[in-house]
């Protein structure tokens, strides 16, 4: 009798990372100094689909890079395998270092998906389509469209499968209509019960996700909050009810 494959248990899958202290190798360098880093830093995931905001400065981007590097990822962004970037002549630091000392807990441990980066996502384009061409593939091309639309196309086709998908400003090339794009693309992968999303933005429309854990990230740590309580929606909402005066006052600060 052939024997059914065990049900797939739904997303979230990474449940838990926090820091062993112990294997901090310089506790004043980066990305250790980060305020949130500080104490005792622990994370957990109770749904598919997480947002962090916070200040720029704060450190986003750099606990997403630690969480992709602890998935498997570059920290320069792609899918599993991929090094889109020649880090050789790279003078930076970036915060694939903080999975060295990040321990996590999956159920279970699934690391297919894709790091996306706004600020690599040329090279990662141009890495696709030499790939393909070098397997005699057509290459995917998503760079002959305008900026928005090419993220919108690789959203759309490299986004709707099980896996975990780290999302790093994905609204930077997006208009708010395609912004509303995105979150119906979120709704669809939210609706696979497979996908797991850990996502850091600026963008308010984004924020307001139906059902997403909503974590404000400031000196202090990494806590809930709520849109209404985070700086980037006040701003919005002021600017909205009077932009000329808004911006008058604004810069005259």
């Amino acid at each position: 009798m052939r024997r059914s494959s065990p049900p797939r248990l739904p997303a979230p899958y990474l449940r838990h990372i926090w820091l062993d202290r112990a294997a901090v190798p310089e506790p004043q360098a980066y990305p250790w100094c980060l305020p949130f880093l500080r104490e005792d830093f622990a994370l957990s995931f109770d749904r598919a689909i997480t947002i962090i905001v916070g200040e720029n400065g704060t450190g986003k981007s750099t606990l997403l890079e630690g969480i992709a590097a602890l998935a498997g990822y570059d920290e320069a962004g792609g899918g599993k395998g991929y090094r889109p970037v020649d880090h050789a002549e790279a003078v930076e630091t970036m915060g694939g270092w903080l999975a060295s000392a990040l321990k996590a807990s999956w159920l279970p441990k699934v690391t297919d998906g894709w790091f996306f980066r706004a600020e690599s996502f040329f090279s990662v384009a141009r890495h696709l389509d030499h790939a393909a061409r070098s397997s005699g593939h057509a290459p995917p091309d998503f760079l002959s469209h305008s900026h928005g639309e090419g993220f919108l196309r690789f959203f759309e086709e490299r986004c709707q499968r099980r896996g975990i998908f780290i999302f790093d400003e994905p609204e930077s090339a997006l208009s708010p209509a395609r912004q509303i794009e995105f979150l119906k693309l979120l709704r669809r992968m939210d609706r696979l019960g497979q996908c797991q999303v850990i996502m850091a933005t600026h963008a308010p429309i984004l924020m307001a996700y139906p059902g997403a854990r909503l974590l404000g990230l400031t000196k202090y740590g990494l806590d809930p909050v709520t849109i209404e309580q985070t700086q980037h929606f006040r701003i919005m909402r002021e600017f909205c009810a009077d932009p000329a005066t808004f911006v008058e006052t604004m810069m005259e600060e």
